[in-house]
């Protein structure tokens, strides 16, 4: 049966700040305190969906998580109404009141991690949502990750949704971001890559905190039912990780059977890339990028391998990169001669991603890949498939209920609160996913 790989994206919600939350990763901390504009972030982000529809690839979007949350703050020891506990918290703790009012989840690709039907045992798309205990403000996602996908992928007929692992620093899971699949066509069974920073046995970088464990993507592996012959356990650099490579999809990213990455993105990366060849039985194309070619201090500032590579109609393939990849002369001299050596990308094509990017985040990581059947990708609730019609609502949605401006002092407004919770109120309506949020309930 024919499958096609969709992209869901997350939609970037009303609190889209800038607090400097994420020790590692360069661009969040370099930006922290700025003015944020969430949406400008809302419209580049729908932008990016649009331009994969109208390229005729399969795109969805899933809804943000609700911020500020109030209830994080009262687990923490502050009471009262919801804009007394906002208040308290922006004088007392004001890094608690940034973690309760992030927008993270808009970065999909920490979402959960997802093995194709093609993949596991029983036949079943499977997803395990991360439960990225590395960060407070990003832990507190994976119980709502949990209820989307499962009211997204409610058919278990097709689909099986896992809870998170147990929220141990010892099965630190960061999600699809740490996490790859290459096979010779999507219906085909593929081969698992999963990229750690950190395990009992092996020790990690030595600036920035190791995020994700070899022992959390085990144990995914085996929820998953996924073949061990058909399983590879790669560790990251480490000093990647302390040159900014917080997770693995800023230095390395596959599609189908090609593998682009930076020469530093793996321990012993020649014995890595000889597993993956022999279990693609020497199908295996490899696009390595050397430290002369492009510096890794460049590609992460330019998040190069944070692109999105994607198979367009009748077998080419586009690297969809941000626009700073343009801005940095090395970096872009590198795509051009990359382009005419042929070497299995096609095209090139640039997209403005500056709000999320000045947050650590571009095309790849605002985006949760799925594989799915067409059986299956018509058992999954249909609301969330992007159309243009749905792009026009998503829009004028976002016009209405976003601010242009928005800097971290600003998060304790009670003001925001309500425009938060109005907006999501609208868009379960607008996606059919009514009563989603616990203050619907």
């Amino acid at each position: 049966m024919k499958a096609v790989e969709v992209n869901f994206d997350g939609l970037v919600g009303p609190t889209h700040n800038y607090s400097g939350l994420a020790p590692g990763n360069l661009a969040s901390v370099r930006n922290r305190d700025q003015i944020s504009n969430p949406r400008a972030a809302a419209l580049q982000g729908l932008a990016k969906m649009k331009r994969l529809h109208d390229l005729e690839l399969t795109q969805g979007v899933l809804p943000p998580q609700p911020r500020p949350e109030p209830e994080l703050l009262r687990r923490l020891g502050f009471a009262g109404s919801d804009s007394q506990v906002l208040s308290r918290a922006a004088v007392e703790a004001p890094w608690l009141l940034s973690a309760a009012c992030s927008a993270s989840s808009m970065w999909t690709a920490n979402a959960a991690t997802v093995s194709p039907a093609a993949d596991t045992a029983d036949g079943r798309v499977h997803f395990t949502p991360a439960n990225l205990v590395s960060q407070l403000h990003r832990s507190m996602e994976s119980a709502m990750t949990g209820e989307i996908l499962r009211r997204v992928f409610h058919n278990e007929q097709f689909f099986c949704v896992h809870n998170a692992l147990p929220a141990s620093s010892a099965l630190g899971d960061e999600g699809g971001a740490n996490h790859n699949r290459l096979c010779t066509g999507y219906s085909d069974p593929g081969v698992a890559l999963f990229v750690y920073g950190r395990s009992r046995q092996q020790s990690g970088p030595h600036r920035f905190p190791a995020r994700q464990t070899l022992e959390a993507s085990e144990a995914v592996a085996r929820q998953h039912g996924l073949n061990p012959a058909r399983v590879i356990y790669a560790q990251q650099q480490p000093d990647a990780i302390d040159a900014g490579v917080f997770h693995n999809d800023v230095i390395a990213v596959a599609n189908r059977n090609l593998l682009f990455c930076h020469e530093g993105a793996f321990v012993d990366q020649t014995q890595v890339i000889g597993r993956l060849s022999h279990a693609l039985d020497g199908k295996l194309n490899l696009i390595q990028v050397s430290e002369q070619e492009v510096a890794l201090q460049a590609a992460v500032q330019s998040y190069l391998f944070n692109s999105q590579l994607l198979t367009l109609s009748g077998g080419h393939t586009l690297l969809l990169v941000p626009l700073e990849c343009r801005e940095n002369e090395q970096v872009w001299h590198y795509l051009q001669t990359l382009l005419k050596a042929r070497r299995g990308i096609d095209a090139v094509e640039v997209i403005d991603l500056r709000q999320s990017m000045r947050n650590g985040g571009g095309p790849a990581c605002l985006r949760l890949r799925v594989v799915l059947e067409s059986e299956a990708l018509e058992a999954c609730h249909q609301g969330v498939l992007f159309s243009d019609q749905l792009y026009a609502q998503l829009i004028d949605w976002v016009e209405r209920h976003y601010r242009d401006r928005l800097v971290p002092s600003e998060l304790a407004d009670p003001a925001l609160l309500d425009e938060s919770r109005a907006a999501l109120d609208e868009l379960t309506r607008i996606l059919q996913l009514d009563s989603l949020y616990p203050f619907q309930h």
